[in-house]
């Protein structure tokens, strides 16, 4: 039976992409780092993503706020730096980060190798994090850059 160092080491090594979720518009817009995210259907094309429980983020995609997944590319580090220490409500999120609106409003991140424009469809709380179903309504992939894959060392912790 394994320890629980092995249980950990082996749950992190579970590979997964390195998103910004961006949401909201204009002053209330805000970004903060996902990678607990993954294709869930194809007919509609549906994604799940999980937001850990708190996070002021899970409560607007809980209200049925859209939401944008910018695809962070290899290479793209500027984006971990700037978006993983999170924001407050009301601050100021995208301080020298070239953005574009998408239709809803929300900031798509103008650098990402690409991004997916998603609507909430449904949730299922998973201990401390809340995993969403949302459906892909449009996106675009920019270039044929590859993507950031995060691999971490326990499954115990980001």
């Amino acid at each position: 039976m394994a320890t629980d160092n092995q249980f950990d080491a082996a749950l992190g090594r579970v590979p997964s992409g390195i998103f910004v979720l961006t949401i909201g518009t204009g002053e209330r817009a805000t970004g903060m780092l996902a990678s607990w995210v993954m294709q869930s259907g194809f007919e509609p094309p549906m994604v799940s993503v999980a937001v850990k429980q708190g996070r002021y983020i899970c409560d607007w995609i809980n209200e049925g706020q859209p939401f944008v997944l910018n695809l962070v590319g290899e290479g793209q580090n500027q984006f971990l730096k700037h978006f993983a220490k999170g924001f407050e409500p009301g601050a100021a999120a995208f301080e020298g980060i070239a953005t574009e609106n998408c239709r809803t409003g929300v900031p798509m991140l103008s650098d990402a190798i690409g991004h997916l424009e998603c609507e909430p469809a449904g949730y299922v709380d998973s201990g401390d994090h809340r995993v969403f179903l949302a459906r892909v309504v449009r996106g675009a992939l920019v270039g044929d850059g590859k993507p950031m894959v995060h691999v971490r060392k326990s499954g115990a912790r980001y």
